[in-house]
């Protein structure tokens, strides 16, 4: 017999009630604490007091050291350009590509491989090019002698160019996956099939429906993880290492030098420039959004002027189908030299491929790697189900459906530079006598990964029918009862999806591990950047290939989650 009227109204009241409230403030606290203490601990050297280096007398003598430094002006310009160009060209290969391929069976392919592409780490994504478009690279082994007539190496600076070009044009590739991703789930938000059908029916052609009517609603949903990439761009170490000019380097990699050398007034200098890059990074999202004001203008002149076709859009959409073109075939290059290189016995110029292959390597590497291997997959799995498990807890309590301003904290460790106040959290860490243990790099990795959870698992558990969940309470099952038998078995792909790809973030992390570890906690992504420079390109390719193979496997279980849906389901 069905319950009565009353009971229901009691158990919409009872819906009211929510036993999960206390988790966003607990992720607030989580994330406020460590970012401020972070920043005031930075901001503090550089005006000279650090007591902990016996500096104690307020001073302008580090900003005086920094900005006075032969090398920043140069280093400054390569920050910008890199910034700048890198972000751009990923926005007209995001929107150029998907523009042009929307609604075709070529974007479903690119869809399909988005998520095997964005698993590829930075720094693994960086040592593979590296050995793909080198001077004594694939490409130009493939190409000679017969087409290009080198009997050796040519003596050209591709690597490492001292106008960063390298730098620019990979992190642009690499970027524009990630932004992809963002535009499909933000379509999923919004009736693009139905515009783009009204824009048809007026005659616009496909790329210029796109551009003018979906894409300024989409934009204005990937507009936070556009200025995270711009700040990511202008802050970038890892790659910077592997890909990016050293005499000088772009600004955020010379600070990290000078943070590492023991001289105290060097150390207060490069606090300076970490607050510079905070500095920087702010001003360089106020003039992307000056940017983003003077485009707007100008898509509205396209509009109103009636033209259903144009040069425009087919210049867009040409250069985002050969930039997501580059960036797959470069990502599958990347990967091919790390297998290649790890085993290659003999590989003599120009030779396209090893005269002979060899499991020496890794045979003498086991111990090294297996250790490696062990220490990153702890930290990232930790890392990633307590990301997991506190944006479930803040989805559950409301986040998802009307998401709070302050909750926009979240994403602070995306929009300001890391190295702007990972320096004060390792103070931090040194007094609670957590410096340089796995607890402290864990705890510092999860506030950028969690971030990526959010973003990945919002979307989802917004789409779920609320429906559901007011049946289930009706019928007289608990909040929490809900969660956990209704909600997470019909949300296992996502929540499975969203913990691979915090497992993937936490694994390639460079910075937040170096500096939290205080150099005494090796991971995969600190031994590959550690080797990329090195002359072994055997080496370095079993470290980074063992890099790139963890986030791998991490999205293969991804395809068990169904599976257990069904199981849970009957």
């Amino acid at each position: 017999m069905a319950r009565p009227l009353r009971d229901v109204s009691i158990s919409k009241s009872a819906l009211a009630r929510n036993p999960f409230g206390w988790a966003p403030p607990l992720t607030f606290a989580i994330f406020v604490g460590p970012i401020l203490l972070g920043l005031f601990g930075t901001l503090l050297p550089s005006f000279g007091l650090q007591p902990a280096l016996g500096q104690f007398e307020l001073s302008l003598n580090p900003w005086c050291a920094f900005l006075s430094d032969p090398a920043l002006v140069k280093s400054l310009r390569l920050t910008l350009t890199v910034g700048f160009g890198a972000t751009a060209i990923a926005v007209i290969i995001g929107f150029g590509s998907v523009a042009t391929l929307y609604g075709t069976r070529a974007f479903a392919v690119v869809r399909a491989l988005l998520a095997p592409a964005l698993a590829f780490p930075h720094a693994s994504f960086a040592v593979g090019l590296a050995f793909l478009i080198a001077p004594s690279g694939w490409i130009a082994r493939l190409l000679s002698p017969w087409a290009t007539g080198w009997d050796q190496p040519p003596d050209l600076l591709i690597i490492r160019d001292p106008d960063a070009i390298a730098l620019m044009l990979s992190l642009a590739l690499k970027e524009s996956l990630f932004l992809i991703l963002m535009i499909v789930g933000a379509l999923g938000q919004i009736n693009a099939g139905t515009m783009m059908r009204s824009a048809r029916s007026m005659g616009y052609a496909p790329a210029r429906a796109w551009l003018l009517v979906v894409a300024p609603q989409i934009y204005a949903q990937v507009r936070l993880p556009i200025y995270a990439m711009l700040a990511s761009a202008l802050s970038i170490v890892d790659m910077a290492i592997v890909l990016g000019p050293a005499a000088p380097p772009p600004l955020a990699p010379m600070t990290l030098d000078w943070f590492r050398e023991l001289d105290t007034a060097r150390q207060l200098m490069a606090s300076a420039a970490a607050i510079f890059q905070l500095l920087l990074v702010i001003v360089a999202i106020l003039l992307w959004r000056l940017g983003e004001t003077i485009v707007r203008q100008s898509m509205r002149g396209l509009l109103t002027s009636g033209i259903r076709h144009g040069w425009s859009e087919r210049i867009v959409g040409s250069v985002g189908k050969v930039g997501i073109a580059f960036a797959l075939v470069a990502s599958l290059g990347a990967i091919l030299m790390l297998i290649f290189w790890s085993f290659a016995g003999t590989w003599s110029w120009p030779s396209a491929l090893p005269e002979q292959w060899s499991t020496a390597m890794w045979v003498r590497s086991v111990d090294t790697l297996a250790e490696l291997v062990g220490r990153s997959a702890i930290i990232g799995i930790a890392v990633s189900a307590v990301a997991t498990a506190l944006t479930i807890l803040c989805l559950e309590a409301g986040v998802g459906r009307s998401t709070p301003r302050w909750l926009a904290i979240l994403y602070i460790p995306l929009l300001v530079p890391q190295i702007s106040f990972l320096f004060g959290i390792q103070l931090l860490w040194n007094r609670l006598w957590l410096d340089g243990t796995v607890v402290a790099v864990a705890l510092t990795q999860l506030l950028f990964v969690l971030p990526y959870v959010f973003l990945v698992l919002s979307d989802p558990y917004r789409a779920l029918d609320p429906l559901i969940a007011i049946a289930a309470r009706s019928l007289g099952a608990s909040r929490v009862r809900t969660l956990f038998k209704i909600k997470l078995p019909l949300l296992a792909r996502p929540v499975a999806g969203a913990m691979a790809i915090g497992f993937a973030v936490s694994v390639g992390l460079y910075l937040p591990t170096m500096f939290a570890g205080a150099g005494r906690i090796d991971t995969l992504t600190t031994e590959a950047i550690a080797l990329a420079s090195g002359a072994d390109r055997r080496q370095a390719g079993i470290i980074a290939f063992a890099l790139t193979v963890l986030p791998f496997m991490a999205l293969a279980l991804v395809n068990l989650a169904p599976n257990w849906e069904r199981r849970t389901s009957r």
